[in-house]
C-alpha cells in the first residue's frame, strides 16, 4: 500500500518537508526518528545507516535506542498502521502528506507497541511533529485520530485469517505473503511474516568468538559453507565481499591462502578496508575496487569463489524492514539478470577441480533456484550436494542450534521462523566437465 497523501495544499511559506524537524516541545529521539523515517520514505538512505548517522550522533544512549526502537518498528508496521489509521479517517479514501503520515504512525505505533510509553507523551509529540514540519492544518486532525486510537481496543487476530488480512495484519506486501505462501505453504509463510515483526535477537546459530568478527548467523553460514566445501585451497576470490565479514572468516580459516576481496563500490570496499585493520590474520587479504561481471587484471583462475551476490534481500526483513515498502515484482527480474551475470562470469574464473559458493539472503526462486536452473541450462556448471557440506560443520561441533530441514534437494535454504537466522539460499557449484 501507498501511504495516503493529503489533497491539502501547503502553505508556501511552510518549510518542505525535510530532516530539520527541531523544536524544544519534541524529544531529541522523536525528532530523530521523524527526520530518519522522512529519509527512508524519499528513497535518500537506509535506516541501518542512517540510524548510525548524524541523526543520532549527539543522542544519549537511551535517546538513541528510543530513536532506533521508532524508526524500525514503523517500518515493520508502516502497513498495519496505515490500515487501522484509514478506518479512523472522516474520508477513509483521504491521501495525506508523508510528513503527517509518518507524524500518524509514530504516534500510532508507540500506542499500540510501546507500554512503557504514556499516551500523552506519544500524541502529543506527534501532534508537535506535525506542526513542527509546517503541517500546522492537521495538528486537530492528528490529535483526534491517535486519542480514538488510544481508546480503541487493540485489535487481535481472527480465527480464520484471509491471506490479505494476514498480510495486512503482520505489515507485508500482499503480493510478497501470497508469492510465499506459494513456494512454501502458509504455515511457514505465516512464521516468516512473524520472524520478520521481531527484533533480531543475539546470534545463536554459532557461538560467539573473540577472534571472529561479530556478523549475522546466515552470513557466518554461508562463508562456513564455502571454508568447509573445500579441505586446503591456494587462491581464493570473495566477490561481492563488502561489508568484510564473511572475507574475514575466509581470511581465519584460510591463513596461508592468497585471498582476493573485491566489491563495485569504492565507498564501500573502503569501509570494509578499515574494518579489516582490528583484525591480524586479514592483513594479507588483497582488495580491489571490480564488477564482478568483468574480467579481473592479473587474478585467478581460484581454487574457491564466494558469491554473495546482491539481491532483494527478503530475507532479511526483520533487519532491514524497510526492504518491503521498496520492492516491487520487476526488481526480482532485474536482480536475477545481474545475478546470472556474475555467476555465469566467476565460474569462468574457477581453476579446475575449484568450487564456488553462490548464495543470496532472497527467499524468492528468481534470485536462487531459477538462476542455478539457468547456468545448469547452458552446462556452465553442475551442482554439488550440500548436505554433507553442512555436515561437515555439524561434526565440528560449530552450530549452536540444529537446521533440520534447511536441506532442500542439493539447495540450503533457511527461512525466518523456521529456522534460528535469515533467510538465505546457498548452493555449491564447479564448472561443468566436458563430456
Amino acid at each position: 500500500m501507498n501511504p495516503p497523501r493529503s489533497s491539502a495544499k501547503r502553505n508556501p511559506k511552510q518549510r518542505a518537508p525535510g530532516p530539520k524537524t527541531q523544536s524544544k516541545s519534541i524529544s531529541p529521539a522523536r525528532t530523530a526518528a521523524f527526520e530518519i523515517l522522512e529519509l527512508v520514505g524519499q528513497n535518500k538512505g537506509n535506516s541501518d545507516d542512517l540510524l548510525h548517522g548524524q541523526h543520532t550522533a549527539r543522542l544519549s544512549p537511551e535517546d538513541r535506542n528510543l530513536a532506533t526502537a521508532l524508526v524500525l518498528g514503523v517500518l515493520r508496521w508502516q502497513i498495519a498502521l496505515d490500515a487501522r489509521i484509514r478506518l479512523l479517517l472522516e474520508r477513509p479514501g483521504q491521501r495525506l502528506a508523508e510528513d503527517v503520515a509518518i507524524a500518524l504512525r509514530l504516534g500510532a505505533f508507540q500506542l499500540q507497541h510501546l507500554d512503557r510509553v504514556p499516551p500523552h507523551a506519544a500524541i502529543n509529540e506527534s501532534v508537535e511533529l506535525a506542526r513542527a514540519s509546517g503541517n500546522d492544518h492537521a495538528a486537530g486532525m492528528i490529535n483526534a485520530i491517535l486519542r480514538r486510537l488510544a481508546s480503541s481496543p487493540a485489535e487481535g487476530q481472527r480465527l480464520y485469517e484471509s491471506t490479505a488480512v494476514l498480510a495486512e495484519r503482520l505489515g507485508h506486501p500482499l503480493w510478497l505473503v501470497e508469492r510465499w505462501i506459494a513456494a512454501y505453504g502458509k504455515q511457514a509463510a505465516l512464521k516468516m511474516c512473524e520472524a520478520d515483526q521481531a527484533e533480531p535477537g543475539p546470534a545463536t546459530l554459532f557461538a560467539a568468538r573473540p577472534d571472529l568478527p561479530q556478523i549475522d548467523d546466515g552470513s557466518r553460514l554461508v562463508a562456513e559453507l564455502a571454508v568447509a566445501s573445500m579441505p586446503s585451497v591456494h587462491h581464493v576470490w570473495d566477490a561481492c565481499a563488502a561489508p568484510g565479514g564473511k572475507t574475514l572468516v575466509l581470511a581465519h580459516r584460510f591463513e596461508e591462502a592468497e585471498i582476493l576481496a573485491t566489491d563495485v563500490s569504492a565507498r564501500r570496499l573502503e569501509r570494509m578496508r578499515s574494518r579489516l585493520k582490528d583484525y591480524p590474520y586479514a592483513a594479507g587479504v588483497r582488495l580491489d575496487v571490480a564488477d564482478a561481471t568483468e574480467p579481473l587484471r592479473d587474478f585467478g583462475p581460484f581454487d574457491l569463489i564466494l558469491c554473495d551476490v546482491p539481491c532483494s534481500g527478503t530475507g532479511t526483513l526483520a533487519r532491514n524492514p524497510e526492504i518491503r515498502h521498496r520492492l516491487i515484482p520487476e526488481d526480482l527480474v532485474r536482480h536475477a539478470a545481474r545475478q546470472r551475470s556474475i555467476l555465469s562470469a566467476a565460474l569462468g574464473r574457477l581453476a579446475p577441480g575449484g568450487r564456488l559458493l553462490y548464495s543470496t539472503c532472497s527467499l524468492e526462486p528468481e534470485e536462487c533456484e531459477q538462476v542455478i536452473e539457468n547456468i545448469i541450462a547452458e552446462r556452465k556448471a553442475r551442482v554439488i550436494p550440500m548436505a554433507p557440506v553442512l555436515d561437515r560443520i555439524v561434526s565440528m561441533g560449530a552450530l549452536g542450534e540444529p537446521l533440520d530441514g534447511a536441506i532442500r534437494g542439493d539447495f540450503l535454504r533457511t527461512l525466518p521462523g523456521t529456522h534460528p537466522c535469515d533467510g538465505f539460499f546457498a548452493v555449491l557449484l564447479e564448472p561443468q566437465r566436458d563430456s
